[in-house]
């Protein structure tokens, strides 16, 4: 998944009342989880113990343990349903919010600035769409932040002083900016549903997110590892410093390359396809590149064509789920792996108020599956998704909604 401001902080998993995930560009530590198949990380469920005395803000020892083992955890729920999976934990009542008749829901969205959160957003609606039909909401009032923290500290107050909202959904644009102003719609006494990103507090009624970054960086960096040898050396593309899930990817997976001797170098690139091709141009210049390890995806096909543009043979590599990324690595063969930071998140936080408001139970840290797509798979998930635009997430978590496939298909934003 990308994102495009380094005030963004993604939600990686952790406890809440760590602030694992979602932790702001104020240094905040600890996040997340995934599981792949052939030669991938989950073939070795124990990933390499990174160095303790590191020293990198970034890196906390105790959620990196446990992202590693949510990797291959076993999650309560249908397994073609994940959305609605979530790891065994604390469970919130919720007996004080049964109620019956269509409610209106009020989300403040940090942003759709990038591939991921549009999918996401599309996802979303159309999950809204199906929840009117049956009753549950009446409708849901959004105000998009645009990346701008200000901005959605003041939407957030909006919803509040306007008195109309049944529930507040909440994706937050950063961590500790945010908190506040979801304190404030918490004390209004409605359920209050946080997902993607975190912030520092406990009194949302859950927080949705995937397992977290550091699933990711050890699901990618130990994938690379067990194909380059000591001594390789693999060019690491990052989107952004100061995002917390991007961060715990990035501390994660440099860890397990200094650990079997890999000489990574990290270059940031703003998702910019131009600057990664040229970033991955300078190297290959320099010398032979074995693998390219990203923190997004979306920007992969970029990195795959500077190899192409130098004649040089393709690379180890990891890119994301993104369909642009899964169809350059099906038509080039290179040796790849796609993980995933699940995009069918969108759906669960509409999910999940409609068991809020009929007096279910819901888990008070709601930890979602986070796979990712193998060689093995990919073939799958390349035919499930045809038609999709490039743009278009394979783990998006649709097909049985409204409007399936066209209206994702056309990506028309809503």
């Amino acid at each position: 998944m990308r994102t495009t401001m380094p005030k963004a902080a993604l939600a990686a998993a952790g406890a809440m009342l760590l602030t694992v995930a979602g932790c702001s560009t104020d240094g905040s530590e600890d996040a997340g989880t995934s599981a792949p198949g052939a030669q991938s990380p989950a073939a070795d469920s124990a990933a390499p113990s990174p160095s303790k005395t590191a020293g990198d803000k970034w890196f906390g020892q105790a959620t990196y343990d446990k992202e590693n083992t949510q990797r291959t955890a076993k999650f309560s729920g249908d397994a073609t349903k994940p959305y609605l999976q979530y790891l065994p934990g604390p469970m919130t009542d919720t007996t004080a919010y049964k109620t019956t008749g269509a409610k209106k829901v009020c989300f403040s969205n940090a942003s759709i600035s990038n591939p991921w959160r549009q999918t996401g957003w599309i996802t979303m609606n159309q999950q809204l769409a199906a929840l009117k039909t049956a009753g549950v909401l009446s409708s849901m009032e959004t105000r998009d932040a645009k990346d701008d923290d200000n901005a959605q500290i003041s939407d957030i107050d909006y919803f509040i002083k306007e008195g109309r909202c049944d529930a507040f959904v909440i994706s937050p644009s950063s961590t500790a900016a945010l908190t506040p102003a979801v304190e404030r719609a918490c004390a209004t006494k409605k359920p209050v549903v946080v997902f993607d990103r975190g912030v520092n507090t406990t009194c949302a009624t859950t927080f949705i997110h995937p397992v977290g970054g550091y699933a990711w960086g050890i699901d990618t960096a130990t994938f690379l590892t067990s194909n380059l040898k000591s001594g390789d050396k693999v060019v690491a593309l990052r989107i952004l410093p100061g995002v917390d899930v991007l961060e715990h990817r990035w501390a994660a997976a440099k860890r397990i390359f200094a650990a079997k001797g890999i000489k990574a170098t990290d270059h940031f690139t703003k998702g910019d396809p131009a600057e990664i091709k040229k970033i991955v141009s300078d190297e290959l210049a320099k010398g032979d590149v074995q693998g390219v390890w990203m923190d997004a995806g979306d920007g992969a096909v970029a990195a795959v064509e500077a190899f192409e543009d130098a004649g040089k043979g393709y690379p180890v590599m990891t890119g994301e789920d993104e369909m642009s990324f899964l169809r350059k690595w099906d038509k080039t063969g290179l040796n790849g792996l796609a993980p995933v930071y699940s995009n069918f998140q969108w759906r669960t936080p509409l999910l999940a108020l409609q068991k809020i408001f009929a007096g279910q139970q819901v888990p008070k840290e709601w930890v979602l599956p986070q796979t990712p797509i193998t060689k093995a798979e990919r073939a799958t998930y390349l035919k499930a998704n045809q038609g999709m635009p490039d743009g278009h997430y394979a783990k998006y978590g649709g097909e049985d909604l409204p409007g399936y496939p066209t209206v994702w298909q056309k990506r028309v934003m809503p």
